[in-house]
């Protein structure tokens, strides 16, 4: 990279740096290595580690340390939500159309009918559709995201959980985005499951939690010894775990100074609009740290291109597709097919400064200014 470009991370949702605090955690960890389920002394101290960070991720969504049941990340704790309802006895699921592909591909592959939950122009879910639905027989597994990965849009659920226990349903939230970015009270919310990725507050990648409330009885998808539990088998990830129960007490320490950036966002977003580009969610309740924008006839692919050429790094809708850069599916549900693929998502984190944003801003509108000039040639 040119050192005279600025290096500006703000790809948070795709992924966090790691913590100090997560590292040192992993570090230590390291020096031990035991496996938690002996009964001698190392093993004994490796289980504490364990137990330790079970109840700093626990107490990051208000639970009992008996809740938690850790995996190996987010896709895996959705996965075993879904299937764990669906061994319940639900007999259809209702996603919402802006899930995580996590969500939508395990629900389409568990060989239940599945129905899309319409959201508005702002992202926001449907609820008097919802209720429509529930109304329809057969127990249903409802999924509803608490925060949007591309919008940042947070999503009713405390609304659609009293829909859906009216109904004797199963309610499951995908809150990988929103952990440690807003604070996160599950019984409030009122959800049977939901699940928590490490490496999206800090905490290293390859390990998450799956939350599990009084209604839910969780069913394992893997087999083996009697780890977690029962509801996991596989030696755990002794390393990985520690480093998420230190980023999960870090996040939790530090969401006033997150709630801060929604100024940053703001005034990017301000600076965006004037120049003619279209915030996606505005309006609706958003996480602090994220903003999703348009600039029509500005292709997502070659907007992350020319930035990482700026030096600076975001994404184009979710990074959990090989790669690949496609129209944003969530753009299409909200109404706006003709911004789809031309969406841009910037999402900062712990380490974000000020001077970040700023910097976001003056290379996406130096790029935009030189397509318009580009355009006003050739006419």
């Amino acid at each position: 990279m040119n050192a005279s470009r600025p290096s500006v991370y703000l790809d948070y949702n795709a992924t966090a740096p790691l913590r100090p605090e997560a590292k040192d955690a992993l570090l230590r960890a390291l020096e031990s290595p035991a496996n938690p389920s002996s009964v001698h002394a190392a093993g004994r101290a490796a289980r504490d580690l364990v137990e330790r960070a079970r109840a700093e991720v626990a107490a990051l969504v208000g639970v009992p340390a008996g809740s938690v049941t850790f995996v190996s990340g987010g896709t895996e704790a959705n996965a075993l939500a879904i299937e764990s309802a669906k061994a319940a006895g639900v007999e259809r699921i209702i996603i919402s159309a802006i899930e995580h592909d996590a969500v939508m591909e395990t629900a389409k592959a568990s060989g239940l009918p599945v129905e899309a939950l319409p959201v508005d122009n702002r992202g926001v879910a449907d609820l008097d559709w919802l209720a429509q639905a529930l109304d329809k027989p057969g127990k249903t597994l409802v999924c509803l995201m608490l925060a949007n990965n591309e919008t940042g849009v947070i999503q009713p659920v405390d609304k659609a959980s009293t829909l859906v226990r009216a109904h004797d349903g199963w309610l499951h939230v995908d809150a990988v985005q929103a952990a440690g970015k807003i604070a996160i009270d599950f019984s409030g919310l009122g959800a049977d499951t939901l699940a928590l990725s490490a490496h999206k507050l800090g905490g290293p990648q390859g390990v998450g939690a799956l939350i599990a409330g009084t209604r839910a009885t969780v069913t394992r998808r893997l087999h083996g010894g009697g780890q977690e539990r029962g509801r996991r088998a596989g030696t755990e990830n002794v390393a990985g775990i520690a480093a998420f129960g230190a980023a999960a007490k870090v996040g939790r320490e530090t969401l006033a100074s997150m709630a801060e950036q929604a100024q940053w966002r703001d005034a990017l977003a301000q600076r965006l609009k004037a120049e003619g580009a279209v915030v996606l969610g505005e309006g609706a309740d958003r996480l602090p740290q994220t903003l999703c924008f348009a600039g029509e006839g500005f292709g997502s692919e070659v907007q992350v291109m020319t930035m990482d050429l700026a030096g600076v790094m975001v994404s184009a809708g979710s990074a959990c597709s090989s790669g690949k850069v496609k129209a944003s599916r969530v753009v299409d549900a909200m109404g706006r097919a003709d911004l789809a693929p031309f969406a841009l998502r910037v999402s900062g984190g712990w380490a974000s400064t000020e001077d970040d944003w700023i910097k976001c801003g003056d290379a996406w509108l130096a790029a935009w200014k030189r397509i318009g000039a580009r355009r006003r040639e050739v006419a």
